[in-house]
């Protein structure tokens, strides 16, 4: 499937976000949105999953909107950017890696719960094509919708690393972001050798073993 033409930009957006589908712009924030509205919403979620799954992040978004039954003008009021749209579908997989990290801070062998949320970051990451990039961007950019889940993984990861630091397994010069930046690279180089599953642990062993002291 082709990459949408109608621009990726907020102020596209508001002008897409004219056209009509029975839907009114929401209220103010933190008021519920009429129920037709979450209604949409939703059926866009739904779609952008399917989407990205089937064709990556890169998908038409005129497809997304198409398959949802509503105007592209609906997708673009709930959904002002392609980033937008990829960090709400992430959001689930953000809640898992959060809840990970909390788990493997009590994990008995430091240096392995790292590497055991490293390993499920980059699976995650890896759930459709493109977003490992997106992700890799988005950590040097604050303006994407993106950078919030960025933050909250980078921290989550930093104390995961600091406890491996701290029990004198892993490297003093270690950076999180480092880390961060090499996992979404194992995933982007996962995504060119779809014939190889093997790659991604092969890569990661690499890694690790050039933290290990």
């Amino acid at each position: 499937m082709g990459t949408t033409t109608a621009p990726d930009t907020a102020t596209a957006a508001t002008g897409a976000g004219r056209a009509t589908d029975g839907v009114r712009e929401p209220g103010p924030a933190g008021r519920p949105k009429r129920a037709d509205a979450r209604r949409n919403y939703e059926r866009l979620l739904a779609e952008a999953r399917t989407v990205f799954a089937e064709h990556g992040t890169d998908a038409s978004l005129e497809e997304i909107a198409r398959r949802s039954g509503v105007g592209i003008g609906t997708l673009y009021r709930h959904f002002p950017n392609r980033h937008a749209m990829m960090s709400a579908v992430f959001q689930d997989a953000v809640g898992v890696l959060l809840d990970r990290s909390r788990t493997l801070a009590d994990a008995p062998d430091a240096r392995e719960a790292l590497a055991e949320w490293l390993r499920t970051l980059i699976t995650h990451s890896g759930e459709y094509r493109g977003l490992a990039g997106a992700l890799m961007s988005a950590s040097h950019d604050t303006d994407s919708a993106l950078s919030a889940s960025c933050s909250l993984l980078t921290d989550a990861g930093a104390r995961l690393l600091e406890r491996a630091v701290e029990a004198g397994q892993v490297r003093e010069d270690a950076s999180i972001g480092d880390l961060m930046q090499l996992t979404n690279a194992i995933s982007l180089a996962a995504d060119q050798s779809p014939a190889d599953p093997a790659l991604p642990d092969r890569l990661l062993l690499l890694t690790l073993r050039g933290l290990t002291r």
